[in-house]
């Protein structure tokens, strides 16, 4: 890990859309504490009015247009409905410039540049969800993207050659190397998603070091999407969500992780190592929560094996809280996380336990790929990224529709896809009647934090 970057940006200031921790000014006498991650919305906002709020309001905020994102990228936020002080949300866009580099060699510029010929460029977008509070999500939208960067440029000869080389020093131990490589049917992409995983890994470690230096606690959900040569990658950990609109279809680009989607993995977890529930919990899944007068009875039960319902004896161990508990929206980990993936949380017990909850919480992503090449982009095609404040009101199919018809109607505005970011904010948002938000129809409106990127495929031949 590179923790001397790290270290060293963070004390000067990270170039960033927010402004990271800096080391404390100490009276004469005291020890030297690092400084909590001082709170700021995405760089690109700047200038866009983005203070805070009065109580009761929930303004939606849309990057200048005097300075327009990459491939004319639409962004927008709200903030949530009283439900905490700050917007947990973070939002990076930017261009990653990945170049060879000698063993060692240290990365000594800033490295959101536009980029020479030299470089291998990479187009990115990424929205982090914060709970527990917006540091964890600050510290990844500073430093995921450099992650990625670094990642590529460790493998940056694998990623250029039509076939994955066996050995990146070019060495041929075998001859038949370049067949067997063949026959595992690796490719360029496996390469680039496997480089994804562990900037993921990385950050998650960096994140890890910086709230315990600064005795800060949280998490977030991290989903990123990387355009590289001709591909794009999306990066999920978490419950945002990307999709593909076009003309006729839609083509989901991330799967939400929560504990019921993970059910197994999370089980298998604690059939391997028991210890992590310090007999607090059981690992076993019931439909209901069970009662003293179940034990000696048959019930339905899943273990971490089986994807149907069997049953089960019940055990007076069986009585403890369930490592997954509730349905839908109220599942909890641990009755602690609404979701299984993301990254922080290092310091996070359940309540009243010594039961960590980061083994159970993963940091490792799903990585899907786009192939530019196989599909056949047309104009109005567009990638919307949207945190689950969205997605709680509007289902794929809702928003397909409105991005449809708002595109047909508005073609000469050459602002559209801020206004339409803007747009599916707002109706997510939906208006306050009394001392509630509420959609059109009456029914109850996001109160979450929301944040969306509406990113025109068609305009990647402007930039890229």
């Amino acid at each position: 890990m590179s923790s001397r970057w790290f270290q060293k940006r963070w004390a000067r200031g990270a170039p960033g859309p927010s402004a990271p921790p800096a080391a404390a000014s100490p009276g004469r006498g005291a020890a030297q504490q690092p400084a909590a991650s001082p709170y700021r919305r995405p760089k690109f906002l700047r200038g866009a009015g983005v203070g805070e709020s009065p109580a009761g309001r929930r303004p939606v905020r849309c990057a200048p247009r005097d300075r327009p994102l990459q491939w004319e990228t639409g962004y927008a936020e709200v903030i949530n409905a009283e439900k905490s002080e700050f917007n947990e949300d973070q939002a990076t866009c930017c261009q990653i410039a990945i170049r060879r580099r000698g063993t060692g060699e240290e990365e000594d510029q800033d490295w959101l540049i536009l980029c020479s010929n030299q470089y291998l460029t990479g187009y990115y977008w990424a929205l982090f969800d914060g709970h527990g509070g917006p540091d964890a999500a600050i510290i990844a939208s500073n430093y995921l993207h450099y992650c990625i960067k670094q990642k590529l440029e460790e493998v940056v000869e694998a990623i250029t050659e039509a076939q994955p080389p066996m050995h990146l020093s070019g060495c041929c131990i075998c001859p038949s190397d370049p067949q067997f490589v063949e026959e595992k049917q690796i490719r360029q992409e496996d390469v680039v998603t496997a480089a994804l995983e562990s900037a993921f890994q990385e950050c998650d470690e960096a994140i890890g070091q910086e709230m315990k230096a600064t005795s800060q606690s949280g998490g977030c959900t991290a989903l990123a999407a990387l355009y590289l040569q001709g591909k794009l990658y999306v990066a999920n950990a978490g419950d945002s969500r990307a999709i593909l609109v076009q003309r006729q279809s839609i083509l989901p680009l991330s799967s939400e992780f929560t504990p019921e989607t993970e059910r197994q993995r999370i089980q298998q977890l604690a059939f391997l190592y028991p210890k992590l529930l310090a007999d607090e919990f059981t690992r076993f899944e019931f439909p209901r929560r069970l009662k003293g007068d179940d034990v000696g009875q048959k019930v339905l039960y899943r273990d971490y094996s089986m994807t149907g319902w069997g049953y089960k004896t019940v055990e007076k161990a069986d009585l403890k809280y369930p490592l997954i508990h509730g349905h839908g929206k109220q599942t909890r980990l641990l009755g602690t996380l609404a979701v299984s993936r993301g990254l922080g949380d290092h310091q996070l017990k359940v309540i009243d336990t010594d039961v960590q909850v980061k083994p159970f919480l993963s940091c490792i992503p799903q990585v899907k790929v786009f192939d530019f090449a196989v599909h056949n982009i047309k104009e109005d095609d567009v990638v919307i990224m949207a945190t689950d404040g969205l997605w709680d009101t509007l289902s794929n199919e809702e928003l397909a529709q409105m991005v449809r018809s708002f595109l047909d109607e508005n073609r000469t505005d050459p602002y559209r896809f801020s206004e339409l970011a803007r747009c599916l904010v707002h109706t997510a948002r939906g208006t306050k009647n009394g001392h509630q938000w509420t959609l059109d129809g009456s029914s109850p409106a996001s109160y979450d934090d929301i944040s969306v990127f509406v990113i025109p495929l068609h305009n990647r031949d402007k930039d890229g």
